[in-house]
C-alpha cells in the first residue's frame, strides 16, 4: 500500500476521537481558526496524571499561540479518590478520562495517555519504573512524540524528586529519555512502518511554586500566561479555572484568575530559549517550501474577512486549499488541511452530522442512522456522498452511499442509512485483563497490513493505543464545493432531549447480546454453609433461547450447574439464582464466572454491564467481566447492627453486608435524634471529615455515644480541609504519610490488643494479598490514651505506628485506622475482612 495514504489516513483517524459532532462555527472560532492556520508550531506537555497539568499554561498556548498543542498523561487516575461516587480503580480512571476531555474542550489542547496504570501512591521513581515496565511505557511515549512530532516538550515535574510522588518523577524520566529515543531510528523500530523519527528541539521543566516548594528562580526563563484574549472575552487565568474546574471527582473547583501570571521554565535538554519559547523554531509557513505563498494568502483572507457574510470568504479559501496540496511536508499538510476544511465548512455555513435512533445496540443488531446536512451559506456545495461503517464478520466492508446532491440554503435534508454493528464498544484497554502496572494494549499492534481494505481497521487499532477513548462509529461525507470535493468526519453518536438539560449527545453504545451482572462483588462464606448467588440478565436484543451457568473454582458446585432461558425481547431484564456450595479447603478461594450462551452464537459472553452518570461528562458504559470473587473464610462475628456515616463514597457498607452485617446508612437527623446505642458499632466513612461539614456539629453526640458504651471506628481522613480537628476523645493529628508497599511488614507491638484478638485471632497471614497500599494519611502525636498495635514502614524509612491507633473513652472504645480498608474489602482480601470485624467487635467485658 502507498505510505503516503497510509500516513494521511493515519493522522485523519487520530482526529476523530476529538471530534466534536459538529465543530464550532461562530465567529470567535472563525477568526481564533483563521490565526492557528497560519501557525506551523506544537508543544506537547507531559506529566503523570489528570489533573497534573497546567491549564493555564495550555489554554494560552492553544489559544494566543495557536501552536497545537497537547497533554501526554502517563495514566488515567485510577489510584485517585472519588469525591463524587463510590466508583474505584478502573471506573475511577474512565470518569477522570472524560474529565480531561471535559477540560481539553475548554483549554484547546489534545489529550494523550500511555498504557501505564496508576496503581496508586509510590514514593520513588525507581518503584514507579518497575511496576510500569519501562520499556513498554517509554515506547508509548516515544509513539506519542513521533505522531504528535512536538517542536518543545514540557514537563510538569523534574528527575529529581521536588515533585514528591513517583509517577511525577517517573514522568520526567521518561520524557527525558524518549527526547533522545524518538529521534534515534533503532529505538522502536517497529514504529517506523507509520511514523517517522523526530528531535523535537527542546525539553523544558515548568517550574513551580506548590506549598512550601519554590523551584522557581529569577533567572529561569519565563512567560506572562495571564494575559487577556479580547476576541474570545476571557484571560487565560479565567480559561484555566473553567477548564481545570473539570476535575469534580479531585475536588478541583477553582476560582477564574485575572492579570498577569508568570510561568517559569528550565532548559533539560536543547537549546535554551532566550526571548521566546519556541526560540530557534520557525513556526510560520516558512518552514515548509513554498510556504511563504500560503501564509500572504492566509493574512490576506483574514483581513478580508465580512462578519456579517463569512461565506464571502469561501472561495478565496478553495482556492487556498489547492495550494496546500502542494505542500511536501506530509504531517503538516494534513494537519493544516484539516484545519482548512473545518474552516471553509465554517464560513459557509455548512452544518451536518449522524446520530443514532436508539442509544444501544447489540451486536449484530442493525443501526438506524440518519445524517442531516443545512446549509445557510449562499455558496450551495453539494453533498457527493456518504461513507458508512459497516462490519461484515471480518469488519472490511466500508459501504458508499452515493448522493450528488444540491443543497437548498437554509433547508434541512435527512439521509437514512442502516449498518450492522459489528464489535462492542468496550474501553480499548479495558478489552484483556491487564497487570498491576500496565493495560494490555499490545493487541492492538497484532493485525497487519495486507490490502487496502484492512487499512482503516489496522490504523484504527494503532491510533487507539495513546488516544483517550475509542475512535467512534462515525460516517465521512465528502461535499463538492466551488467544483472542488472535501471531506469530512462525524462521529455517530446518540442524541436526545433531557427535560431538565435540553439536547444532549451521549456515545453511541453496542452491547452483546446478553449481559450478567452478579448482584455481589464478593461473596463471603462462613464455615460450609451454602449461599444464593443472584445474577441480573439483560437482552439487548431479541433472543429464542439461551442458557447460563457458573463457572466456579475447583471443588466449588452450583445449584443448578445450568439454567435455560427463552423467548426473551429486546430490553427483557430478569434474574436466576444459583446454590452455591464452597469447596473443603479454604484455600480454594476464587471467582464465580458467569457464562451465558445466547441461540446458535457459537460464542460464550461473559460480560456484566456498568453506567456511570455524572451531568459533566457523556455518559459511560463498559462491561466488565461477570464475576464475583468468592471467598471461603474462618470468619466469627461479635454483634450485629452497624451504623454508617457516608464519606467521600466506598464500598465498605456492601461487603460488610456480604460479611453478615446489618448496615445503616446514618444522617444528621438520625444521628441527632436517635438512640445510637442500639448500634454495635458505628463506622465513618473514608474522608467523612473533609467531605461533611456536618461532622463537626454531629461529632459531640457520636463521642456521647462512645463514652456511654458504644464502638465508633474512623476510617481515614486527609489532613488538608478536616471540618473538625477534634476527631478523637483525646488529640492526635492526621499527617501527610502512609506506607505504599502493599506487602511491607507488619509488626505486632501489642499481641494482647482486642484488636488482634476479638473475635478473630489476627496472625501475619491476615496481611497478606493486600492491594495498592497499607494505608495513607496516618496519624501523628496521639495522646498517650491511644495505644497503636501495629507497625511497617516502607523501604528505607523509619518505623511507622500511625496505622491505628486504639483508645477507651468511659464506657466505650474509639479507634482511628488509616489501614485502606476501603480498597481491601472490595477486592476480597481475607486478611482485611477478619481485621476489620475485630475493630468493628468491642468485648463486652471492655470498659
Amino acid at each position: 500500500m502507498n505510505r503516503i495514504k497510509i500516513f494521511i489516513a493515519f493522522l485523519f483517524l487520530g482526529q476523530i476521537a476529538f471530534a466534536q459532532t459538529a465543530p464550532p462555527a461562530d465567529l470567535v472560532s472563525i477568526e481564533q481558526n483563521f490565526k492557528k492556520l497560519d501557525v506551523l508550531g506544537s508543544v506537547l506537555y507531559v506529566a503523570a496524571h489528570p489533573d497534573d497539568e497546567n491549564t493555564r499554561l495550555l489554554a494560552y498556548l492553544a489559544n494566543e499561540k495557536h501552536y497545537r498543542t497537547g497533554y501526554l498523561s502517563m495514566t488515567r487516575g485510577d489510584g485517585g479518590q472519588n469525591l463524587l461516587g463510590n466508583e474505584q480503580g478502573e471506573l475511577l480512571g474512565l470518569i477522570r478520562t472524560q474529565e480531561l476531555l471535559a477540560a481539553r474542550r475548554v483549554d484547546g489542547a489534545e489529550q494523550f495517555f500511555t498504557r501505564a496504570n496508576d496503581f496508586g501512591f509510590s514514593k520513588g521513581p525507581g518503584e514507579t519504573l518497575k511496576i510500569w515496565d519501562k520499556d513498554k511505557v517509554l515506547s508509548d511515549v516515544v509513539w506519542v512524540i513521533r505522531k504528535f512530532r512536538p517542536d518543545v516538550i514540557i514537563c510538569r515535574f523534574p528527575t529529581t524528586g521536588e515533585g514528591g510522588h513517583g509517577h511525577h518523577t517517573a514522568s520526567a524520566i521518561l520524557a527525558q529519555e524518549a527526547f533522545a529515543a524518538a529521534a534515534d531510528p533503532n529505538r522502536y523500530p517497529e514504529q517506523l512502518k507509520y511514523v517517522q523519527v523526530w528531535q523535537a528541539k527542546r525539553l523544558l521543566w515548568n517550574t513551580f511554586s506548590f506549598g512550601t516548594v519554590n523551584t522557581t528562580a529569577p533567572d529561569q526563563f519565563k512567560i506572562d500566561v495571564g494575559v487577556y484574549n479580547p476576541i474570545i472575552g476571557k484571560g487565560y487565568g479565567e480559561m484555566a479555572a473553567e477548564s481545570r474546574s473539570n476535575h469534580k471527582t479531585q475536588g478541583f473547583g477553582s476560582a477564574r484568575q485575572r492579570g498577569e501570571s508568570y510561568e517559569f521554565f528550565k532548559t533539560i535538554l536543547g537549546d535554551a530559549p532566550q526571548t521566546d519559547l519556541m526560540d530557534g523554531v520557525n513556526t510560520g509557513w516558512g518552514r515548509v517550501k513554498g510556504g511563504e505563498a500560503i501564509s500572504r494568502d492566509v493574512e490576506k483572507i483574514r483581513k478580508e474577512l465580512d462578519v456579517d457574510n463569512p461565506d464571502k470568504s469561501v472561495p478565496t479559501l478553495v482556492r487556498l486549499s489547492d495550494k496546500l496540496e502542494t505542500v511536501k511536508d506530509e504531517y503538516w499538510r494534513a494537519q493544516k488541511t484539516k484545519e482548512l476544511n473545518d474552516l471553509i465548512a465554517a464560513c459557509a455555513g455548512l452544518w451536518f452530522e449522524s446520530y443514532a435512533a436508539e442509544p444501544v445496540y447489540a451486536l449484530g443488531d442493525t443501526v438506524r442512522v440518519k445524517t442531516q446536512v443545512i446549509v445557510r451559506g449562499n455558496n450551495h456545495p453539494q453533498l457527493v456522498q456518504i461513507v458508512y461503517p459497516s462490519y461484515r464478520d471480518d469488519y472490511k466492508a466500508f459501504p458508499t452511499t452515493s448522493v450528488h446532491q444540491d443543497t437548498t440554503r437554509n433547508s434541512l435534508k435527512d439521509f437514512d442509512y442502516k449498518f450492522r454493528a459489528g464489535k462492542i464498544t468496550q474501553p480499548y484497554w479495558l478489552v484483556y485483563n491487564h497487570g498491576i502496572g500496565t493495560y494490555n494494549t499490545e493487541y492492538l499492534d497484532s493485525i497487519k497490513v495486507v490490502k487496502y481494505e484492512d487499512a482503516l481497521d489496522t490504523l484504527q487499532n494503532l491510533a487507539q493505543k495513546t488516544l483517550p477513548e475509542n475512535i467512534p462509529y462515525s460516517t465521512k461525507l465528502t461535499f463538492a464545493i466551488l467544483g472542488k470535493e472535501f471531506e469530512f468526519v462525524r462521529p455517530i453518536k446518540y442524541k436526545h432531549v433531557d427535560p431538565a438539560r435540553g439536547e444532549l449527545y451521549e456515545p453511541l453504545v453496542i452491547t452483546p447480546p446478553v449481559t450478567g451482572n452478579i448482584a455481589g462483588q464478593v461473596y463471603v462464606f462462613n464455615a460450609a454453609a451454602p449461599q444464593y448467588l443472584q445474577v441480573k440478565l439483560k437482552a439487548f436484543k431479541k433472543v429464542s433461547g439461551g442458557e447460563i451457568k457458573l463457572d466456579l473454582p475447583k471443588g466449588w458446585k452450583s445449584d443448578p450447574e445450568s439454567i435455560p432461558f427463552k423467548n426473551k425481547s429486546k430490553g427483557d431484564e430478569w434474574n436466576e439464582r444459583f446454590m452455591v456450595t464452597p469447596s473443603n479447603s479454604q484455600s480454594q478461594n476464587g471467582a464465580a464466572v458467569a457464562a451465558i450462551t445466547v441461540d446458535n452464537d457459537q460464542r460464550t459472553y461473559s460480560y456484566g454491564i456498568k453506567e456511570i452518570n455524572y451531568n459533566h461528562i457523556p455518559n459511560i458504559t463498559l462491561f466488565p467481566p461477570a464475576q464475583a470473587k468468592l471467598l471461603n473464610l474462618d470468619l466469627k462475628l461479635a454483634g450485629k447492627k452497624i451504623g454508617y456515616i457516608e464519606g467521600a463514597g466506598d464500598l465498605v457498607p456492601d461487603a460488610l453486608r456480604q460479611a453478615g452485617y446489618d448496615v445503616h446508612e446514618l444522617g444528621e437527623k438520625e444521628i441527632m435524634n436517635d438512640d445510637l446505642s442500639g448500634y454495635d458499632a458505628i463506622i465513618t466513612g473514608v474522608r467523612a471529615y473533609n467531605v461533611n461539614p456536618r461532622l463537626a456539629v454531629e461529632q459531640p453526640k457520636l463521642l456521647e455515644y462512645v463514652k456511654n458504651g458504644g464502638n465508633l471506628v474512623v476510617q481515614y481522613n486527609n489532613n488538608a480541609g478536616l471540618v473538625t480537628k477534634n476527631i478523637g476523645p483525646y488529640p492526635f493529628n492526621v499527617v501527610n504519610r502512609r506506607v505504599t508497599d502493599e506487602d511491607a511488614k507488619v509488626n505486632v507491638l501489642d499481641p494482647q490488643s482486642p484488636l488482634l484478638n476479638y473475635p478473630n485471632k489476627i496472625t501475619d497471614d491476615d496481611f497478606n494479598g493486600w492491594v495498592q497500599e497499607r494505608g495513607l494519611y496516618f496519624v501523628g502525636d496521639p495522646d498517650s490514651k491511644y495505644s497503636a498495635p501495629l507497625e511497617m514502614k516502607d523501604p528505607g524509612e523509619g518505623a511507622n505506628k500511625g496505622a491505628l491507633i486504639v483508645g477507651n473513652y468511659g464506657q466505650g472504645r474509639f479507634v482511628y485506622t488509616s489501614l485502606a480498608f476501603f480498597r481491601q474489602l472490595p477486592a476480597g482480601v481475607p486478611g482485611a475482612y477478619r481485621l476489620f470485624i475485630n475493630l468493628l467487635s468491642k468485648p463486652k467485658s471492655q470498659p
